[in-house]
């Protein structure tokens, strides 16, 4: 179905005829050798059917994006240079590593090198998995320049928390030290003279006694 995609003027037609291809009847042939060959048979249920039409529709319209990414990665194979079995196959594949979560990087690639070998040529399963090894390297790439200011940011709050720590406990022990000095003793102040006037009088002496 996404083998056709480059057989329509537009992409809205190509995506239209999806369900043709699903309705279509049966063809088969006879080879050289008089074997019976199927050439087009479609058994699928309701459900399946309707999942197969809305992620091959979903992957024609994001066919411009691919492409531009096929032409960056592809140095001097340009997708229009691509032979149709190859280039389907590359915009399957790296859809599949772009868009969709729950296929594994490696999945995409070792099915894509398979499906190569089954419908390519000799040399397109090398030229296939080299295409796709690329987006790999770049998408460790940016996970890392992404994962980078994240991980600065974690460790300047850390570095922060650790000094304020540091300052809150250098405070602590010298209120402690402070708390534990001895205090200085005040000096006790002489007691003060008796005063004149408490200290007992001197009894004169009767001067009629002596007359």
């Amino acid at each position: 179905m996404l083998f056709s995609a480059d057989f329509y003027p537009t992409q809205e037609e190509a995506i239209a005829q999806l369900g043709q291809y699903l309705q279509s009847p049966e063809e088969d042939d006879v080879d050289e050798s008089g074997i019976l060959q199927v050439l087009h048979k479609v058994e699928l249920k309701e459900a399946d059917s309707e999942y197969l039409q809305a992620r091959t529709a979903n992957i024609m319209e994001k066919i411009p994006e691919i492409d531009e990414k096929l032409n960056q990665a592809a140095a001097g194979w340009k997708t229009k240079r691509m032979g149709k079995v190859e280039l389907t196959i590359l915009r399957l594949a790296l859809y599949e590593m772009l868009h969709d979560d729950a296929i594994p990087e490696k999945v995409s690639i070792n099915e894509a090198v398979e499906l190569a070998k089954k419908f390519g040529g000799n040399d397109s399963p090398s030229f296939v998995n080299g295409i796709l090894a690329k987006f790999v390297v770049k998408g460790a790439r940016a996970a890392a320049e992404a994962k980078a200011p994240e991980e600065n940011k974690v460790c300047g709050e850390t570095q922060e928390h650790r000094e304020t720590q540091a300052s809150q406990e250098i405070q602590a022990s010298q209120e402690i030290r402070a708390s534990q000095e001895p205090q200085e003793t005040p000096v006790p102040q002489e007691p003060q003279e008796i005063q004149a006037s408490q200290e007992p009088q001197e009894i004169p002496e009767n001067k009629e006694s002596e007359a």
